[in-house]
């Protein structure tokens, strides 16, 4: 991630998630991350019909569109043109793995003016589920003197990476023989068969 906004975005995610595979939805507070919401968005999705839908859009992303995108699909903003691929590929590692992607693109105007932007994608679970709900945002890495007057016609995809989570740490499990009282100053037994035998020659079934 090179974009503050994808790193300071990534972090929060993290932080309330701890040891889950993600957050849930309603534990995102908009005032603990006010200074990102411009970019932000979230989305709706169902992957049996490979579809997402935005629920929420920060202004600035707005305004780089020229239009209110709450409402709109995630495949409205690439406007007929792709990249490397279906944009589904950048949802689906979130929506139906739990991973989080980073993508950069490149958005062109009518005038084919062209700008750099990263996104970020994020999951969040949602009624107890994981496959509803993506936290994401999308920044632009300069702020050009056209923006607002000239809107994104269309975005192109030029990379993707999909973000290793470390997996949620479980309990360490005891043994039977970790459960069992240990002598003063004796070594751990050793188990021989249906036997625990204990430095020193002593025994127990």
């Amino acid at each position: 991630m090179k974009h503050p906004t994808s790193r300071q975005l990534h972090a929060y995610w993290d932080q309330l998630r701890g040891e889950r595979a993600a957050p849930e939805r309603s534990e995102i507070e908009p005032g603990e991350i006010r200074n990102l919401l411009a970019d932000s968005f979230i989305l709706e999705t169902d992957p049996a019909r490979r579809t997402s839908a935005v629920r929420l859009a920060g202004t600035r992303l707005c305004a780089l569109f020229g239009r209110e995108l709450r409402g709109s699909t995630f495949l409205d903003l690439w406007g007929g043109s792709h990249g490397f691929g279906d944009p589904w590929r950048l949802v689906e590692p979130v929506a139906c793995d739990t991973a989080g992607v980073v993508a950069g693109l490149t958005g062109f105007t009518a005038r084919d003016e062209s700008l750099d932007l990263e996104l970020l994608l994020l999951p969040l679970r949602h009624r107890g589920k994981t496959q509803s709900r993506i936290l994401g945002s999308l920044s632009p890495h300069c702020i050009p003197n056209w923006l607002g007057s000239r809107p994104l016609q269309r975005i192109e995809a030029v990379s993707l990476r999909v973000l290793e989570t470390p997996a949620p740490k479980r309990p360490a499990i005891r043994t039977f023989v970790d459960s069992l009282p240990q002598p003063a100053n004796d070594a751990r037994p050793v188990r021989f068969g249906h036997l625990l035998v204990h430095e020193g020659g002593r025994s127990g079934a």
